[in-house]
């Protein structure tokens, strides 16, 4: 697995593409909307707007001959993405794509006071503390580790050209630093909103973003 994150080789001609991941994040839950932290222990539903993006998602993307589907162990990503299962499309939940775990901030109303604990949070992972985190929650660095696993699984089915990823908007950025070997700390500089699209294409020897937050679908 070691030999499939990040660019680690440097070819002169390029490498014949073996793998595109699009990878959204889910779609809108009320909580999103009231702009409470859903983290990993609350599985909630799509509201009614993120059922409408998750249908022009679907609109937009049906035509894609996905070999196959991963999504977290969390309702709302299996919601968001339901109308490609429906075709038929293998899918499988893995707890690596899991939200990161935000521990005691989770579902709980957005006060100043919990804004400012989360600012200060945000500020220690940017600056490099990656083992940072609430009581109860998870860190950066331990939501890597379950990532690593995740990619495992997926990247090594060489069948599979097209994948279909769907999890949630920290997890997301996490994961993108990981693919494209940055660091952690270089998470702010993948923007995304509810079910906004990532398609990163892997040659064999390093992981590309060919399609940046794409909202295009949601117009």
């Amino acid at each position: 697995m070691t030999n499939k994150i990040g660019g680690i080789k440097n070819k002169s001609v390029k490498s014949p593409l073996i793998k595109t991941l699009y990878i959204v994040r889910h779609g809108q839950t009320d909580l999103n909307k009231q702009g409470i932290v859903q983290g990993r222990g609350r599985d909630t539903d799509l509201n009614d707007e993120g059922r409408k993006q998750a249908a022009l998602f679907f609109n937009a993307y049906r035509a894609v001959p996905f070999d196959k589907i991963y999504i977290s162990e969390l309702k709302r990503t299996q919601q968001s993405i339901q109308s490609f299962i429906d075709l038929g499309i293998p899918f499988e939940k893995l707890a690596g794509l899991d939200e990161l775990a935000w521990g005691i901030l989770e579902g709980q109303p957005s006060t100043p006071k919990n804004k400012a604990a989360f600012l200060r949070l945000l500020r220690d992972w940017l600056d490099g503390n990656l083992d940072s985190k609430f009581k109860g929650g998870e860190s950066p660095n331990e939501v890597k580790v379950r990532q690593l696993e995740a990619l495992g699984v997926i990247m090594d089915h060489p069948e599979e050209k097209n994948v279909l990823i769907c999890m949630h908007g920290r997890a997301l950025r996490l994961l993108l630093c990981i693919l494209l070997n940055k660091p952690l700390t270089e998470m702010e500089s993948f923007p995304h909103q509810n079910l906004v699209l990532y398609k990163v294409t892997w040659d064999g020897a390093k992981y590309e973003i060919i399609d940046f937050n794409n909202a295009q679908h949601l117009k």
